[in-house]
């Protein structure tokens, strides 16, 4: 092959990278050092008051999100398909939307036919106290109350990877669990106390 020739299929391999960009590395779940997780106390799209002290002995998933964030709509439904996997078993979403008017967020809801447990942070309140910047961001909390991961971007939530991660979280919630079925003489019970 010629020089000009070679050097013409050389100019065009750059222009392609070039145009192609940086390659994006997929967000992954990583384990957060956080320690405990910061009060989440909300009222979702229908009123009810929902506590995360009250999820203790659960993993909980929250994300916080806005209707105007693509990569938050994109995400959504495989938060939706995970929730729907693991009902039944101590775990929970909590969808905490960021300032935006109930209506909007309504509205949104019904169009894209969403069944999740909407929390609404209007002046942003909780999203300061839990160091939310960008969006989406998303914390699973042990059974403990803990913060185990933080991710910042969109992820298929549904995928084997993310419910073998929470599927081991709530292996640490199973003990404590099982002990709670247990039925205890009152005799018993009086002394453990």
């Amino acid at each position: 092959m010629s020089g000009r020739k070679c050097g013409g299929l050389w100019f065009l391999c750059v222009c392609a990278l070039a145009l192609m960009g940086p390659a994006r590395a997929a967000p992954a779940l990583a384990p957060w050092g956080g320690g405990a997780a910061p009060g989440l106390a909300l009222r979702d799209t229908e009123g009810r008051a929902h506590d995360l002290a009250a999820y203790r002995g659960k993993v909980v998933l929250i994300n916080f999100w806005a209707t105007w964030c693509e990569p938050c709509r994109q995400e959504m439904p495989s938060i939706q398909r995970l929730r729907q996997r693991l009902a039944g078993q101590p775990f929970a979403v909590l969808a905490v939307n960021v300032d935006e008017p109930d209506a909007r967020v309504r509205r949104f809801l019904k169009q894209t036919g969403l069944d999740l447990p909407i929390l609404m942070d209007p002046d942003k309140v909780v999203t300061r106290e839990w160091g939310v910047r960008v969006l989406p961001v998303t914390f699973i909390v042990g059974p403990d109350g803990r913060v185990r991961y933080r991710l910042v971007g969109d992820l298929d939530w549904n995928s084997e990877t993310v419910a073998g991660v929470i599927a081991g979280l709530m292996g640490e919630a199973r003990p404590q669990s099982v002990v709670q079925n247990v039925k205890i003489h009152p005799a018993v019970s009086a002394q453990l106390r």
